[in-house]
């Protein structure tokens, strides 16, 4: 539109050969339409021709004039709201304003303004009434379409009639007998959940209706102090001797959990999962795998297991109808990565052999996972171990909430103690005839009787297994340098007792569930002294007793201090040949600090000291 007034038009320059153009296109224009007029037998507009652009301006003028005006006090308007936090609805300006191209930008910002807040409204109210639903029904609630509350879904647990019966002289005598030591830190003074000393006593859900139990007579002593905790939605550290049940301790608590949490609707890889369990080697992830499939399928539940040497295709596959994982730390983390693995809703996290994840090596992976699942204030952690040393203790309070202790076996102090039901024998030898040795302790073993050889060296372990397959004896193979199908084949051979003689390294000396073996034998000392009691716990299993055979070389004096306590603390004799290398404990140096850190506990606060 122009902006001419009526002096302007008056001023036009008549010379300008472009103007008297339109002006005589335009008078043509009139003078068809005056003749076309004349013809129909209307009136003509011959009087009020000359006067029409002039009005036609003037009233541009007014509405020009107005436009500012409103602007003027639209701007008053939004900053009067502005400063009164109003949200009012601007009504709509007339139609002639809103024709022109100002007008519709002014008005489109004041409508759209008000309906984005009203959806915010809107979006906070539901989300409010979201949180006091999920904290009502212990649910997770949806907030928006792309994501979920993480508030953990936990069921309150209810004590039962039957166990809440029993005197409590009998609690006491049970926890005396089985030495257990519950820390609780929200009641210090006295635990107010009672161990589970019968099946019968679990609370009733649609696990306990399907009778998971019928082959067992009792709860181990881990079981029965850490189901009510594990039940009550609590975060637990379960450190319990070698073959005491720690998994079945985590996983009852587990499958209910799952449960109670909904079902995630969001399409894409791994929307189902909502329990991760991390173990540190294949073969006790299988074998995890296992135990949690079996109570799994009772209530319609999927378990997946995620491992290293297997193929990823498969393993992808399957994880798209997962609703619980059982993982080593590399495989799951590779998954992550690709984001094939999605751990949001992953409510429910279980740390086996918690001492061996949380050590350096694999350290970073389990931060990278747990920095992917729910933060530790929604999620439950459980962590189970059968040595619990001071130096990770620290680190994994920093992914818990106020955890449970738990401790079987009357070591409240945390020292490293061995199975007291292995008979452990100590021998000192020349390290060239260790082999000999080794032969001359396999064949005066019963025919068919199942032996562990334990080396630390892969290609020990190699050379090991040939020097007796030479000599005749049927021998399998387990570590790192086999392929995955190998050494399950070799494993499971074992188990079924085909291979009377097993030789590996440490990866088979945590957690791994091998029925019947009689004897361990450490062809080689371990690294550290918290690698020995898993070694020899692979025997004398689920209250049975069994015997562990190490031969011991002078190469291997810095741990005789070490094995000195541990004998002497499980009431085994030490050979006088081991005394002469001494009893002194190599103080552990810090990665960092040296021989001069000092290992403390740093989840305690420190005594304030004020001077005179």
């Amino acid at each position: 539109m122009s902006k001419r007034t009526l002096e302007d038009v008056e001023d036009v320059d008549v010379s300008n050969d472009a103007s008297l153009s339109r002006k005589k296109s335009k008078k043509e224009k009139k003078e068809k339409k005056k003749a076309a007029a004349a013809a129909a037998g209307l009136p003509t507009p011959a009087d009020t021709e000359n006067a029409t652009p002039v009005t036609t301006d003037g009233e541009v003028a007014e509405e020009k004039k107005s436009k500012k005006s409103k602007k003027e006090k639209k701007e008053k308007k939004r900053k009067a709201e502005a400063e009164a936090n109003a949200e009012e609805t601007v009504t709509a300006e007339p139609a002639a304003v809103e024709e022109k191209d100002g007008g519709d930008d002014a008005m489109a910002i004041d409508t759209e303004e008000p309906k984005k807040k009203s959806k915010k409204d809107k979006k906070d109210k539901k989300r409010k009434a979201a949180a006091e639903t999920t904290t009502a029904t212990g649910t997770e609630a949806t907030t928006d379409d792309n994501s979920t509350s993480t508030t953990p879904a936990t069921t309150k647990y209810e004590q039962s009639s039957s166990l809440s019966a029993l005197p409590q002289s009998e609690i006491d005598a049970f926890l005396s007998k089985h030495e257990i030591v519950i820390t609780d830190p929200l009641s210090p003074n006295a635990s107010t959940l009672r161990p589970i000393t019968e099946f019968s006593h679990l609370p009733t859900s649609t696990l306990m209706s399907k009778k998971p139990f019928k082959s067992f007579k009792s709860p181990t002593p881990i079981q029965a102090a850490s189901w009510p905790f594990g039940l009550s939605g609590r975060d637990i550290v379960g450190v319990a001797e070698t073959g005491s049940g720690k998994t079945l301790g985590f996983g009852v608590p587990l499958i209910n959990a799952v449960l109670g949490m909904p079902k995630q609707e969001r399409p894409g890889f791994n929307s189902r999962i909502r329990a991760v369990v991390v173990s540190p080697t294949r073969e006790l992830a299988m074998q995890t795998s296992e135990q949690l499939t079996t109570l799994g399928a009772l209530v319609g539940l999927k378990t997946v297991c995620v491992y290293g040497g297997a193929s990823k295709d498969d393993q992808r596959t399957q994880l798209r109808r997962a609703d619980v994982i059982v993982a080593t730390p590399g495989r799951l983390k590779d998954f992550i990565e690709e984001g094939t693995a999605k751990l949001e809703g992953a409510q429910f996290v279980v740390l086996d052999e918690a001492d061996r994840m949380l050590d350096k090596g694999f350290e970073d992976d389990i931060k990278r996972i747990l920095s992917c699942a729910p933060a530790k204030e929604s999620r439950q952690t459980l962590m189970y171990t059968a040595t619990w040393p001071q130096s990770v203790q620290a680190l994994a309070s920093t992914f818990m909430v106020s955890p449970v202790k738990i401790q079987i076996g009357g070591n409240a102090s945390g020292d490293l103690q061995a199975n007291t039901r292995i008979e452990q024998r100590v021998e000192v030898v020349d390290p060239r005839s260790k082999e000999q040795r080794l032969l001359q302790l396999l064949k005066a073993e019963p025919r068919n009787e199942r032996v562990l050889v334990f080396c630390l060296y892969k290609k020990e372990a190699t050379r090991v297994e040939q020097f007796l397959q030479q000599r005749g004896l049927k021998v399998g193979g387990i570590h790192g340098d086999l392929r995955q199908e190998q050494r399950t084949r070799s494993l499971e051979a074992f188990k079924k007792g085909e291979t009377p003689v097993l030789v590996a390294t440490d990866v088979a000396a945590r957690g791994l569930d091998i029925p019947e073996v009689k004897l361990v034998i450490n062809c080689t000392f371990p690294l550290t002294i918290e690698d020995y009691v898993h070694r020899i716990g692979r025997t004398g299993r689920a209250g049975k007793t069994g015997r562990a055979i190490t031969l011991f070389t002078e190469h291997d004096k810095s741990h005789s201090g070490e094995l000195i306590n541990i004998l002497k603390a499980a009431g085994q004799p030490v050979p006088d040949d081991l005394m002469k290398f001494g009893t002194t404990v190599k103080k552990k140096s810090h990665g960092t600090y040296g021989a001069f850190f000092k290992d403390v506990d740093m989840t305690k606060k420190g005594t304030k000291i004020t001077f005179d």
